[in-house]
């Protein structure tokens, strides 16, 4: 069984993610791809590293009012998401 790691970003959602999601080379793949200017695969690498149903309690905790989900907070929750797992992989 892999080992899951549980963290909150800033805005305080709770996530668990397996070591197993975070060993798929598809995610890295598709990091390399957005770090390259194609953002249009960010989706993915939700979909990729918490799984869909997840992915949309993500999304719907980053929705505004208006029913819109900013790219930027997006992007700066997902940041958060690594650096949390990077610190809990560490400890």
């Amino acid at each position: 069984m892999s080992k899951t790691f549980k963290g909150e970003t800033k805005s305080g959602f709770k996530f668990e993610i397996s070591e197993r999601r975070l060993n798929n080379y598809e995610l890295l793949e598709l990091i390399g791809e957005v770090d390259e200017g194609q953002g249009q695969v960010f989706p993915k690498v939700v979909k990729l590293l918490f799984g869909d149903e997840q992915a949309e309690a993500f999304k719907d905790h980053l929705r505004e009012e208006d029913g819109i989900v900013p790219n930027d907070k997006m992007a700066d929750e997902i940041k958060s998401v690594f650096e949390s797992v990077n610190g809990l992989k560490k400890s």
